[in-house]
């Protein structure tokens, strides 16, 4: 059972959903991909222990957040993120973020805010671009979701390793394409090319990374060669078979590497 709360962010609020609370223990807060929403995180919630607490929201720009307006880069973000967790989390907390959502939850974890336990960063975008993110994939990857048959190209081709459900197939096609314009270009237009190294040499809680073995955005090789030299005490996990859309076709996996993590704090 969820709860949603509005959360006051600049421009406008979010609408945040809050789980669990049956349970003591940090607060999971989940952040999504580019392209994502709340609901991407639907089966990994799913296979928590009941009772766990967790928060999760539509990110400035995407779904019922598309409204709010600009600008819509890493930084307002990662504020937008903070505020979240101050207004939705009394206690101690775990920040979960998938690709760009990993992104943004590791620009939070470096300010080093209070309560912070942990993080996981789920087939994360790397602090360092990889030479691979050049103008011209940039500018690919900007079109990828202009379109439901672009859309469904970009998941069928490039984000998944296997065929995903055809009814989670739908729903990332919806998420993908309810976007406002400004928002869905900032990501392959910026954020994807932005080094945040120096922030994240800040990070001193635990972190666990999960890689897709079969992930062809940002394999475990990118993530060694990109990511782990900045936070060089984060463990990394590489799920089998799997590609970059670890919460749709992983779900299981994630949700254990949670449980592990969590347990790990105790």
């Amino acid at each position: 059972m969820e709860n949603t709360m509005p959360v006051a962010v600049p421009g406008g609020s979010l609408e945040v959903r809050i789980g669990g609370g049956g349970r003591t223990g940090p607060t999971l807060v989940f952040t999504h991909y580019w392209g994502g929403s709340a609901g991407t995180w639907d089966e990994v919630i799913g296979r928590l222990p009941p009772g766990q607490p967790t928060v999760r929201f539509d990110q400035r720009g995407w779904g019922v957040a598309r409204e709010l307006p600009g600008p819509y880069h890493l930084d307002r973000l990662a504020d937008d993120l903070a505020r979240v967790v101050d207004a939705c989390v009394p206690g101690p907390f775990v920040l979960v973020g998938h690709s760009m959502g990993g992104k943004v939850s590791q620009l939070l974890a470096a300010r080093g805010p209070a309560g912070l336990r942990g993080v996981v960063l789920v087939a994360p975008a790397p602090p360092e671009p990889p030479a691979t993110v050049t103008e011209e994939y940039r500018r690919g990857l900007s079109r990828a979701y202009d379109s439901p048959a672009s859309v469904r190209h970009a998941l069928d081709r490039v984000l998944t390793a296997s065929p995903l459900p055809e009814t989670v197939l739908a729903t990332a096609v919806r998420d993908s394409l309810a976007a406002g314009g400004e928002a869905r270009r900032e990501w392959p237009s910026h954020g994807i090319a932005r080094d945040i190294t120096g922030a994240v040499r800040g990070i001193k809680v635990p972190v666990t990374v999960l890689a897709g073995a079969r992930d062809l955005v940002e394999p475990p090789d990118v993530l060694r060669a990109h990511l782990l030299p900045y936070i060089p005490h984060a463990a990394l996990t590489t799920v089998p078979a799997a590609g970059h859309l670890l919460p749709l076709e992983a779900p299981g996996a994630v949700a254990t590497a949670l449980g592990d993590f969590l347990a790990g704090l105790r």
